[in-house]
């Protein structure tokens, strides 16, 4: 049975090693082995820079993501963003993600002061876009861009 909870540093080295395997498989970009484990402590070092969460299957963890957080004026609370989602290949298609995202659709409460989920895909995985629809996320209202130094 595939559970969902709040990562520990113990799962560091999955998150990881996902971390790693999403990049090349999203953008055929090796990341930087160090920076990443500097990046992926840092979250379990100040929760203020967000959070894990890991699925699992019989103590395997299968896949991740990390939120953040974004304050809202308009709304006087507390956005969630989903990031860094990662599912193992052979779990892919069963529902993982949708284990998730339920687990944080369900923070989002008038007391908890979050008052929704964002998250941004790449505009060429419309694989990922099909899954996020499903669970009734839209992609109508806003267009990202960036600009990133190094």
């Amino acid at each position: 049975m595939i559970t969902v909870r709040p990562a520990t540093i113990d799962d560091a080295l999955a998150i990881i090693d996902f971390q790693l395997n999403m990049a090349m498989e999203t953008e055929s970009l090796t990341l930087d082995y160090p920076t990443v484990t500097r990046g992926v402590h840092a979250v379990f070092e100040d929760s203020t820079k967000g959070s894990y969460y890991v699925a699992v299957d019989d103590k395997k963890i299968i896949g991740s993501l990390m939120t953040t957080y974004e304050w809202s004026d308009w709304r006087c609370g507390t956005v969630i963003w989903i990031q860094s989602v990662y599912i193992i290949k052979n779990y892919r298609g069963q529902g993982v993600y949708k284990k998730l995202y339920q687990y944080i659709q369900q923070l989002v409460t008038p007391e908890s002061g979050y008052r929704g989920i964002r998250l941004y895909v790449d505009k060429t995985n419309i694989p990922a876009q099909r899954v996020y629809e499903k669970l009734g996320m839209n992609g109508e209202h806003y267009q990202v861009y960036e600009w990133m130094k190094g």
